[in-house]
């Protein structure tokens, strides 16, 4: 069985996130879903709320597709060797992810040879979007419908007072 790992802060999932994984579900047997929990970071979302929000996006494609949402501290790759995951899955939307992204690929292997980083491009209608521009967007009262799940569109509204 062939398992990949999707880690990410997912603050919050968007359509650009559910399209790689899509992608991935084409590839693998199996695909876990990590919500870090980065201290250097200060989320919208609890972890738990993010989870919830990637459980109910992935309700729509889940199907009969195996597929898992957790939440872990700590190296990616030391998951990837609890879990015997051959994957870890990274988006690439643009030029300048790649540097950053090559970095962690090459780390990520010198620490766990086992596990290789699979790099997946969203289709191009998803190449602008990240979830910093969807907070920003939504902060402003600008339309969210096209960027995230209506699940997600929701909390980010109740979040933002909306």
């Amino acid at each position: 069985m062939k398992t990949a790992i999707y880690p990410g802060t997912f603050d919050p999932i968007t359509n650009g996130h559910l399209d790689i994984i899509d992608r991935a579900l084409r590839l693998f047997d199996k695909i876990i879903i990590i919500v870090a929990r980065n201290p250097a970071k200060s989320p919208l979302f609890t972890a738990e709320e993010r989870v919830f929000l990637i459980e109910q996006a992935l309700a729509d494609i889940k199907g009969d597709a195996a597929l898992a949402v957790e939440m872990f501290d700590g190296l990616i790759v030391d998951f990837a060797r609890q879990r015997k995951a051959n994957a870890i899955i990274r988006g690439l939307r643009a030029i300048s992810d790649f540097e950053y992204e090559l970095q962690m690929a090459l780390v990520n292997r010198r620490l766990y040879a086992e596990v290789s980083t699979v790099f997946l491009m969203p289709h191009e209608k998803y190449t602008y979007l990240n979830s910093t521009i969807v907070k920003e967007v939504a902060s402003f009262g600008g339309d969210i419908s096209n960027f995230v799940p209506p699940v997600v569109e929701l909390m980010i509204k109740k979040k933002f007072g909306r």
